[in-house]
């Protein structure tokens, strides 16, 4: 069978809209971990005029880059980035000494003086590695990838989380815990 590669990215772009940002815009309810049964989605999706098959959810779920959505048994939610309130129920874990985040020059006036803000989303996203967050910055011009000195947070009371597919995730990085490159 093949594969268009176009079309996985649009269904992907639309599941990332409705399972992390609008589900009420097709008719969906997430329970409060932000799961739905994965034939909810399929129907709402269907009655919304995208209809997408299960192989199509399946190709999208196992083939993302960047494991966006989790399927566990007859329900599916997004791993991370939700502008909704969800619980995603992931455990306090204790982050390596160093993470990254990739961002743009325009940013970095914020940045120095609020330090990384979770915006329109529930928790800031830091990266395990330079590649990824080089791959994240670059999504919005020349990437600047900021060195956050995660274990030193950490020991300062900060609270991180690992989302299923690596992301960290934190509530706020300060300044004073960001090293910025020269």
């Amino acid at each position: 069978m093949v594969v268009d590669e176009r079309r996985l990215v649009r269904v992907s772009k639309y599941l990332s809209k409705h399972l992390r940002h609008q589900p009420e815009r097709i008719g969906i309810a997430l329970d409060p971990n932000g799961w739905v049964p994965v034939s909810d989605l399929l129907a709402a999706a269907r009655a919304h005029g995208f209809p997408i098959s299960l192989a199509e959810l399946a190709d999208v779920v196992a083939g993302n880059d960047k494991q966006r959505f989790v399927i566990e048994g007859d329900r599916i939610r997004a791993s991370q980035g939700h502008s909704i309130d969800v619980d995603l129920d992931l455990p306090e874990v204790e982050p390596p000494p160093s993470l990254f985040h990739g961002t743009v020059a325009a940013s970095l006036p914020g940045i120095r003086a609020d330090g990384l803000l979770r915006m329109r989303r529930q928790h800031v996203h830091l990266s395990p590695d330079q590649e990824t967050a080089t791959r994240v910055g670059a999504r919005r011009g020349r990437p600047i990838i900021l060195t956050i000195d995660s274990g030193a947070m950490h020991a300062g009371g900060h609270a991180f989380f690992r989302s299923a597919n690596g992301v960290w995730l934190t509530d706020h990085v300060p300044p004073s815990f960001i090293r910025f490159p020269a």
